[in-house]
């Protein structure tokens, strides 16, 4: 997968998520099994991205083709604890992700985000940058 809007109805998929990485799944209408990887730049620079990304790539080669849900899209989301977390671990991992998601158990809705700190929303205000309500 390459395009955004691929990553983005992944979203509204199916998500089963683990220490070291989350899995989200959605059908793709008929397709060939596909996948696609992200890390955030919460995980940290370029150099250990780039690391998680491979290992993810790794696990994928050799997972998805036994495991996979034919006729889905696969999106593995790589966790801060992912990359330093042993790559057994993280096989282990992604093996209970993919039978829970073959399985259609997904982990609980995330409720809406607050934005704010301590959940209060924010307020955008001109110039200012975001100003918490009711402080």
């Amino acid at each position: 997968m390459t395009k955004r809007s691929d990553f983005l109805a992944a979203n509204s998929g199916l998500r089963v998520a683990r220490g070291g990485v989350v899995l989200q799944v959605r059908p793709n209408g008929g397709e060939d099994l596909r996948f696609g990887i992200t890390v955030t730049k919460k995980i940290g620079n370029a150099v250990v991205r780039n690391r998680m990304k491979r290992r993810l790539r790794a696990l994928v080669r050799e997972l998805l083709p036994a495991h996979g849900l034919a006729g889905h899209d696969h999106v593995l989301i790589g966790r801060e604890s992912g990359v330093e977390r042993d790559f057994a671990t993280m096989r282990a991992e992604l093996l209970v992700a993919l039978e829970r998601a073959r399985a259609g158990k997904g982990d609980p809705p995330r409720g809406p985000r607050k934005g704010g700190p301590k959940g209060k929303p924010v307020v955008r205000t001109r110039g200012k940058g975001p100003a918490p309500v009711g402080v």
